[in-house]
């Protein structure tokens, strides 16, 4: 095989699947929250990135969204078990601040476009009194 046959075939072979065709038995979504980036944290603020496998986060909902492949959905975030959520659909670093000092939680509930939760992470941190 030559050089630029075994490239093709190692490119190929790292491709995640086009988001133009449908896939069939698609593997179960997967959501992987990291820690809050500690620059920021360091100063009372909380960055914190997501992403997930196996489903694309946009601004997508209702029924006729759920018949899309490869599956689409998003996150229902919610601070310190707060009774209400906010929604982030742009797979964006998710940034919270004006937490008072002291330890704090956020839960990501990936969720499907009707909004049923798929899956959840908690974060515990703990913000730094940054006033000297």
């Amino acid at each position: 095989m030559s050089t630029q046959s075994k490239n093709v075939a190692a490119a190929a072979a790292s491709m995640s699947p086009s988001s133009l065709l449908a896939i069939e038995n698609e593997p179960a979504p997967i959501l992987i929250v990291d820690a809050p980036l500690p620059g920021p944290l360091s100063q009372g603020k909380v960055f914190i990135q997501y992403r997930t496998e196996n489903l694309r986060i946009l601004p997508v909902f209702g029924k006729g969204a759920m018949e899309v492949s490869p599956r689409l959905g998003h996150v229902h975030i919610t601070v310190d078990d707060a009774p209400w959520h906010f929604i982030d659909s742009s797979g964006e670093t998710v940034v919270v601040v004006g937490l008072p000092p002291g330890s704090h939680s956020i839960k990501f509930d990936l969720a499907n476009p009707l909004h049923m939760v798929i899956a959840t992470h908690t974060v515990r941190f703990i913000v730094p009194d940054t006033t000297g």
